[in-house]
């Protein structure tokens, strides 16, 4: 299959609106989206993604007026935080309506609906005929795409179509929240904090991890994600000096161990998020064995930034 790359969201949307499979830019990462109404389209997200058919999708919306599309039933808790968060980095899960295949929602009764800030994926939503199913436009299990060449690396000629565009400017997966439950849940840590949540709910509960056997309510709760081919170390303590014969790298908000062949020292929680996934792909091209990740604070998008080191490293 060739790939077309394209900086134009009609032509792309030209391929959703025909069952094609067209990776995107948002806020977050890339996404990698399909007409959400057409079942044999998404199981072309799964096949190129090599994702299990449990891992439910999200669903994109281009505005929150078009949510009920996709989802009904939607309480007052979801509504305060549609008024406070959309558009923008943050997926709700609600009750899903006739209109979402189970492919979508990995048989649940709910689906998860996002509204993204990003301008040129604002503008591919509103060409297509249908709300897009996307997930995160990588190999699964691998780093998240920030940027379309990590997208063409992972999928070139396994997709139609890649819309290119600006790299992510946050760089994590979307803040999902379940309000198909009293007190919602929140399921998955991002860009929009649990602080900022509970200003909006506050009676807010945090989730644990999906159980085995267990149908996860959203991506990133049961599968290991978001791993380089190198191993992972998470650093609260760091090391004075690494191996000098061993290739490590590292990656954190303090000043690194001596001996790192590859370091990234950043200046806020916010950059830690922005550069994490990209920094693992150089690490990987450059053969990097081990990288020492630096534990953010649990505050913020810290909290994001930890769940994702956490899962990279297979805890």
């Amino acid at each position: 299959m060739q790939t077309i790359v394209t900086d134009l969201p009609e032509e792309a949307a030209w391929f959703l609106n025909r069952g094609g499979i067209v990776a995107f830019p948002t806020e977050t990462v890339y996404g990698l989206g399909a007409d959400a109404f057409r079942p044999e389209a998404v199981a072309g997200i799964f096949t190129a993604k090599g994702r299990p058919a449990d891992n439910p999708l999200i669903v994109h919306v281009q505005s929150p007026d078009r949510i009920d599309e996709v989802a009904s039933g939607i309480n007052n808790h979801a509504l305060a935080l549609i008024a406070r968060f959309f558009p923008g980095p943050l997926t709700l899960v609600l009750k899903k309506n006739g209109s979402v295949p189970d492919i979508v929602s990995a048989g649940l009764p709910t689906v998860g609906v996002r509204c993204p800030s990003h301008p040129v994926a604002a503008e591919l939503l509103g060409h297509c005929n249908h709300p897009v199913a996307a997930p995160s436009a990588n190999v699964s299990g691998r780093p998240s795409s920030t940027d379309w060449k990590a997208v063409y690396h992972d999928l070139g000629g396994r997709i139609d179509c890649l819309l290119r565009g600006a790299p992510s400017t946050i760089g994590l997966e979307s803040t999902i929240v379940d309000c198909t439950v009293d007190p919602p849940l929140l399921l998955r840590s991002g860009a929009v904090s649990l602080e900022s949540l509970l200003q909006v709910v506050p009676d807010l509960q945090v989730a644990t991890t999906c159980k085995p056997g267990e149908t996860p309510k959203s991506p990133g709760m049961k599968y290991r994600h978001y791993s380089p081919e190198a191993s992972i170390v998470l650093v609260v303590e760091s090391p004075k000096a690494f191996d000098p014969g061993h290739p490590t790298a590292w990656i954190g908000l303090s000043a690194p161990p001596e001996g790192a062949a590859r370091c990234m020292v950043c200046l806020s929680p916010e950059e830690y998020a922005r550069v994490l996934f990209g920094f693992f792909r150089t690490c990987d091209a450059e053969g990097i064995r081990t990288i020492y990740c630096e534990l953010p604070p649990e505050t913020g998008i810290g909290r994001a930034i930890r769940d994702r080191l956490f899962k990279a490293a297979g805890k």
